[in-house]
């Protein structure tokens, strides 16, 4: 048996989050239904970190084990063509061959999330579904002075979606910049790993900063109140991206066109 490291992009707009559900539509169900497809063993996967419903990903990781030594090029083309066969929103764009005791979910050291905002009066009609939308001006500089005044160490539960399994609303917050590219604000975070509903919860309330609605130093106070109360409205799934995964020994490979 060997195991695959596969990295995947996906359009969450149509499916109901990563995982597997009894009656939705999920990215895991695509793609092991594709692993399957391959006429190998019927796995499950295993993912570096699950995303909810209308979340996009450009640069998921998964694992699997697989009974057969499939050669990598041969293994991502013959997923990406059940996948399109089959109208999934999913590409795998990488499989290497993964060292022992490799795990997509436990190896990871980091994780790296952006949030689009579009934001002008026009909605758009290519990205519906890509950005959030916001009509009203965001002051960008705000926002960014206060997403500095969180970073580190915290209590994130102001920032936790009371459905939260986790078992401590512990977490570093590493990195949390603000930043304009033309009529497009990105949010964008890092961490070694993220509560449930934290970014899109972060995103909401530095929009209320933005919009002048909350003086910037409501950032920290909402924080250090660790009360969910305390938080602005959580930001639509439309806007976040997982963008990608840092391992301290990286297995993957690029894309070489084959």
């Amino acid at each position: 048996m060997a195991r695959f490291v596969l990295t995947l992009e996906y359009f969450g707009a149509p499916y109901q989050g990563w995982q597997s559900q009894t009656g939705g539509r999920t990215v895991q169900d695509a793609v092991e239904r594709a692993i399957a497809r391959m006429k190998d063993t019927e796995r499950r996967i295993i993912c570096a970190g699950r995303t909810d419903a209308g979340v996009h990903a450009l640069g998921q990781v998964i694992h699997v084990d697989l009974d057969k030594p499939w050669r990598t090029d041969v293994l991502r083309d013959g997923l990406n063509a059940h996948l399109t066969a089959a109208g999934e929103s999913v590409a795998v764009l990488s499989v290497a061959e993964a060292p022992e005791g490799f795990d997509a979910r436990i190896s990871a050291i980091r994780r790296h999330y952006r949030y689009r905002i579009l934001n002008r009066r026009p909605p758009s009609a290519l990205d519906r579904n890509r950005v959030w939308h916001v009509a009203k001006p965001l002051d960008c500089e705000r926002m960014h002075e206060a997403a500095q005044t969180i970073l580190g160490k915290h209590d994130f539960t102001t920032f936790r979606a009371s459905a939260c399994q986790a078992k401590s609303p512990v977490r570093t917050l590493e990195r949390l910049e603000v930043s304009r590219h033309g009529e497009e604000i990105w949010v964008e975070a890092s961490a070694r790993s993220f509560l449930h509903n934290q970014v899109r919860s972060m995103v909401g309330s530095l929009a209320k900063i933005g919009h002048g609605t909350w003086p910037i130093s409501e950032m920290r106070a909402a924080l250090d109140a660790m009360d969910r109360a305390r938080c602005g409205p959580v930001a639509p799934p439309d806007g976040l991206y997982f963008m990608k995964v840092d391992y301290a020994v990286d297995p993957r490979v690029v894309p070489d066109g084959r």
